[in-house]
This record gives C-alpha cells, structure tokens and sequence, in this order.
C-alpha cells in the first residue's frame, strides 16, 4: 500500500518590503512520505522568498516534469521555475531550457560542497540563480513545522524575518549564483 503525502496548512502575513509585495498567503503544502521536513520547510521558504499572484506548488519531488514551485503566466509560459537540493546539471540544464528564469535552493550539511564540485558546470546556465540555505537556519526552520502553521512574515534588505508565535528567525540566503 502506498503513503500518501500529508497535507500541512500554513497561513502568512507577508510584507515584502524590497518587492512592494503585501499579501496574506494560505497554503495547502502536501508533504510527499519521502520529504524531510527540512525540505517542506525549505519550500516553504522559497515561496515566501518569490511570492506572486501566479506563483504555485508543483509536483517536484513525485514527478521530474514539474518543478517543486513555478510560475505560469496566463500564457501557459513558464515565467520562474524553482528547485531545491543538490540536483544534477542536466536536470538544472532541462528547467533553463523550459523556463524564463530558474532559481535553486540548495541546502544541507554538504551544500558546500556540492557547489564547490558543480559550480563549473552550472555557471554555463545563465538563467540559473543558486542561494544557499545554512544548515542552521534548515534546522531552526524544521521546529516550526507542522500541520497547522502560522506566520507573520517581513523582508527588508534581503533579511527575511519569520515569526511564528513567540520565536523569531532571521533568514538570510547566500547568493552562490
């Protein structure tokens, strides 16, 4: 019998400042059996961080065709796609071929060096931006899952500030690319 994916609710109250972005977000986030928490939270995250009217959940980890999170315009054209991990060129190089505009968000204990041995190979994709998430943070995130989650959310100068009753995090990606 297959797991099915459990399906977390989180409500944000966002303001954007570097974007001129307000919005309250309610997400449906279905957590395939096989993603970390980590992982849910990190998507999580990225969407924040792109937050739009078109932005949405795609399948990610349960099919290679969609992205974890991407953006379609009325046009059916791919306007942003957004990964996460320490994925392969060829599929980065796929995204590029697919997308106006790709954004990885790589992170865990061994993000580093997975950059150091890709680096090479993913600066010949020049519609490809890479952050990393620290380790820290990935971990900090990971206490503030669950099924139900609320957020009061603030970006300034690239500083994200996440609050989520009595614990605040400040979140800052590292531009690799």
């Amino acid at each position: 019998m297959a797991l099915k994916a459990t399906i977390n609710k989180a409500s944000i109250q966002l303001s954007d400042m570097d974007r001129n972005y307000y919005d309250t977000l309610n997400l449906t986030i279905a957590q395939h059996p096989s993603e970390t928490d980590i992982r849910m939270m990190v998507r999580l995250l990225a969407f924040i961080l792109n937050a739009s009217e078109n932005l949405q959940f795609g399948k990610g980890v349960s099919d290679e065709e969609e992205a974890a999170i991407w953006q379609i315009n009325y046009s059916e054209v791919i306007e942003l796609w957004i990964e996460l991990g320490q994925l392969d060129e060829k599929r980065l190089k796929k995204a590029c071929n697919r997308a106006q505009k790709v954004i990885l968000y790589t992170y865990g204990s061994s993000a580093e060096t997975w950059w150091k041995q890709s680096q090479n190979k993913l600066r010949l994709l020049n519609k490809l931006s890479v952050e990393m998430v620290s380790q820290e943070t990935c971990d900090a995130l990971a206490k503030l899952a669950g099924r139900s989650m609320d957020f009061q959310c603030s970006i300034q100068d690239s500083q994200l500030w996440l609050t989520s009753g009595d614990e605040t995090l400040l979140i800052e990606t590292t531009t690799l690319q």
